[in-house]
């Protein structure tokens, strides 16, 4: 069983920055890669950023790449999403995710077992 507790959403304007951080329980956490998805009013989750287990392997979806980073920290329990450029698009709940490091299949939600309650992002034009 994990636990995954995502903070660090808010209002920003524009242009703006901000970073989400997941703290994770209740298991192993360097077995597991995380995932960060978004999820906006009416639309379908969209796959945002991946990272190994090791935190070697990134990979980051085509609407963020250059403007986002993912990080983890694996004696902190903690992964993290850097948010540079912000714009009104970006203005979702955004997840974060934990899956099986032993599965390397990142882009689908289903690859994810266990979900974080979400934190708001709203960017103002």
């Amino acid at each position: 069983q994990v636990q995954l507790v995502e903070s660090g959403g808010g209002l920003v304007q524009a242009g703006g920055s901000l970073r989400l951080s997941c703290a994770a329980s209740g298991g192993t956490f360097s077995w597991y890669k995380m995932g960060w998805f978004r999820q906006a009013p009416g639309k379908e989750r969209e796959f945002v950023a991946h990272i190994g287990w090791s935190g070697g392997t990134t990979y980051y979806g085509d609407s963020v790449k250059g403007r986002f980073t993912i990080s983890r920290d694996n004696a902190k329990n903690t992964v993290y999403l850097q948010m540079n450029s912000l714009k009104p698009e970006d203005t979702a709940a955004y997840y974060c995710a934990a899956g099986p490091a032993t599965d390397t299949r990142y882009l689908r939600p289903t690859s994810y077992n266990y979900w974080g309650q979400g934190t708001q992002v709203t960017v103002s034009s």
